[in-house]
């Protein structure tokens, strides 16, 4: 396991043994960041109003927390329900650990006129066991994207509706080794792009599904 889980609401952290190499679009740590620990800080909608700064707010949570310096997330979703897949493939291993909240769904190519930014989000950190070139970080966080959205729409048939594609809030965060000699390419033909696809797709879809099992009256973006 890459990286030790700790869960103390309102936080819950990823602690890697060493500085990982990251991409995504994180809040204070967008684009290319090396960190060591990933935190997802649970807050209520209460908490950002229109006159509260979120980076702001959310640099202050974590120097309470006595991690100023770590890549983060914020989910209203209770983060005791955080899911965890890790798929190895060959010699390559993929863990992602994410949490699920859909009450600010959205379908791709669509928006909502009244929208709830705060509210529910899927906030997915995928770490791969080999380091990456920049092209194969990118290619992995659209492996990410594509797996994340297959186990939602694969979670919401059209039975329900149309099925969203994710919500307004998602971020998606790739970690890999700073060291070794980088793997030029992780696409879905490839054992890395293989190991991503599976542990995002089946760490969402169980996430989904415990969504379903909380809020069995809701659709998303309800």
């Amino acid at each position: 396991m890459p990286f030790v889980i700790e869960c103390a609401p309102p936080f819950l952290t990823a602690r890697f043994a060493a500085p990982q190499r990251t991409l995504g679009w994180s809040l204070l740590h967008p684009g290319f960041a090396v960190v060591t620990d990933v935190v997802w800080v649970e807050v209520r909608n209460s908490d950002l109003g229109l006159s509260i700064d979120p980076r702001a707010f959310l640099k202050a949570r974590l120097a309470d927390s006595g991690l100023p310096h770590a890549l983060a997330f914020m989910t209203s979703r209770d983060i005791r329900h955080h899911h965890f897949c890790e798929r190895r493939v060959d010699a390559v291993a993929a863990t992602c650990l994410t949490t699920v909240g859909l009450s600010n769904g959205e379908r791709v190519g669509s928006r909502k006129a009244s929208a709830r930014p705060h509210v529910g989000t899927i906030n997915t950190l995928l770490h791969v066991s080999e380091p990456l070139t920049d092209g194969a970080m990118i290619e992995a966080l659209s492996i990410v994207a594509q797996a994340r959205t297959a186990a939602i729409i694969d979670s919401w048939r059209a039975e329900r509706g149309t099925a969203v594609t994710g919500t307004g809030t998602d971020c998606i965060v790739v970690a890999s080794p700073c060291r070794r000699e980088p793997l030029a390419f992780a696409g879905l033909h490839t054992p890395v792009g293989e190991a991503i696809g599976g542990a995002v797709y089946d760490a969402t879809r169980s996430g989904a599904e415990q969504w379903d099992r909380d809020f069995p009256h809701a659709a998303p973006g309800d």
